[in-house]
């Protein structure tokens, strides 16, 4: 089954929804197409892989917590050093916590065990290991699942929609 993205009116993603419901917000005029497969599902509507809301919908903001799991879903679950993608992984305060590095979304990272235990209590610059993404603190947790259809390549025409692509 096809997914949509779902843009606000201000072109912010919003959501991920099936493409049964952005073809009903489009006949009911809620929603105007924005990208399309070219493929005909609905009397002769392409199917639509993103969809723009007409009106502004205010969203609450909300705060993703920093857990474990949230780094490793931001990371792609690879290691920042290596690119290495198995089980143990861990994960790595770029400036160490002995150094008065804290826990937040931009001074920590997924890395392998090698690669830590490498670092060791040093920045990446002085263990000359360069990081291949900059970390950052994620914009929403529908960021998590965009970057999973995008990093997937199911959904290239999502990357311009989205911040940090």
């Amino acid at each position: 089954m096809s997914k949509v993205l779902v843009l606000n009116a201000s072109y912010e993603p919003l959501n991920i929804t099936t493409w049964r419901r952005a073809i009903v917000l489009l006949i009911k005029n809620k929603a105007e197409q924005v990208e399309h497969n070219g493929k005909s599902v609905y009397a002769g509507i392409p199917l639509p892989t993103v969809i723009r809301l007409r009106h502004y919908v205010q969203v609450p903001y909300k705060e993703i917590p920093l857990t474990r799991r949230n780094i490793l879903n931001r990371d792609n679950h690879s290691c920042q050093y290596c690119g290495y993608t198995g089980d143990d992984l861990t994960l790595d305060h770029i400036i160490p916590r002995s150094r008065g590095g804290g826990d937040s979304w931009e001074n920590m990272t997924t890395a392998c065990v090698r690669c830590n235990v490498r670092k060791g209590s040093r920045t990446p610059k002085e263990a000359n290991m360069m990081l291949r993404s900059q970390p950052r603190r994620p914009y929403s947790s529908l960021h998590f699942e965009v970057a999973k259809q995008v990093k997937g390549g199911r959904h290239e025409e999502w990357r311009k929609y989205v911040i940090g692509f």
